[in-house]
């Protein structure tokens, strides 16, 4: 039985960056969380602790600062893929490269009706994504966003499900509905008005779940899939992980008042995870796009 070393990776997490663009007197933030990973001919410095291909994290970091510097940061798939491209066209025995970009969302401070230049608050928790892979000669780009909180207050109910002696849950034909969307596409290509696509995709998905007279969180999750595919060729498949943020009605009966969907009880856990894969049926599969990916 011979023992050899499998796949790896390794690489700089979670470098913290923020970069002001002061061409101009309005000035403009990126807010990111970068990190890193490199894979290719590391046999050695695994089995003889040999490092004369292993380009050190603290350079992958400094590269990122670097980078930051030289050119405006622009979308973060951009940004990601200038990085990609980069640690594999120099670093000695690195063939693939794996970027991973949090993006968060500042707001201009409103003073007199209108944004102020310099001054700003932070947004919701809501962060956009993108996970760029370069594996030889080719790239895969996969973006979304995470921590989107949406809630519908009716439009929703849960019925029809099996029982057995173990189920207490009361069917439901009104429910409140609320989730934390992760959402991840897989880009085709990366000929993408990524901005243009991002604000696109996330608009419509949002819409689906608004307009969708949901029977089960998972029906949600196809049409928010569904509509998304169906409105942008640009992408391949979407996959989601969706949270279901228990509301359950409060029993108001020991004071004697009635209560119709009114006041809830909003549970933080143990909750539902419903998750899932909505794609186009003609597309090849690209698993080194989604390797080491979290989410579903």
């Amino acid at each position: 039985m011979g023992i050899v070393m499998g796949p790896n990776q390794y690489g700089k997490a979670e470098v913290r960056i923020v970069s002001v663009n002061r061409d101009t007197p309005r000035h403009t933030i990126k807010d990111l969380t970068v990190s890193t990973s490199l894979r290719g001919d590391l046999d050695a410095v695994h089995l003889a602790g040999d490092n004369s291909k292993c380009l050190p994290t603290d350079t992958q970091k400094n590269t990122i600062y670097a980078f930051a510097k030289e050119a405006p940061i622009g979308e973060i798939e951009s940004f990601a893929l200038r990085l990609g491209r980069h640690f594999v066209s120099t670093a000695e025995g690195i063939s693939g490269a794996r970027i991973l970009i949090d993006e968060y969302s500042w707001e201009r401070i409103p003073v007199g009706g209108t944004g102020h230049d310099h001054s700003f608050v932070r947004g919701t928790d809501e962060k956009r994504t993108t996970a760029v892979t370069i594996d030889g000669d080719k790239e895969y780009v996969v973006s979304g966003l995470r921590d989107l909180v949406v809630l519908k207050s009716t439009g929703s109910e849960f019925w029809g499900y099996p029982k057995d002696k173990y189920t207490t849950l009361a069917e439901t034909r009104d429910r409140i509905l609320a989730t934390a969307v992760t959402a991840r596409w897989r880009y085709l290509h990366t000929d993408v008005d990524w901005a243009k696509s991002f604000e696109s995709i996330r608009a419509t998905m949002l819409e689906a779940f608004a307009t969708t007279h949901s029977l089960a969180l998972q029906q949600s999750l196809y049409e928010m899939g569904k509509a998304a595919l169906e409105k942008h060729p640009e992408v391949a498949e979407v996959r989601l992980s969706l949270p279901n943020k228990h509301h359950f009605v409060v029993d108001l009966s020991f004071c004697g008042l009635d209560n119709d969907n009114e006041v809830f009880y909003a549970a933080d856990r143990p909750y539902g995870l419903i998750e899932g894969v909505v794609t186009r049926d003609d597309v090849e599969e690209a698993p080194r796009a989604w390797y080491s990916l979290p989410e579903f």
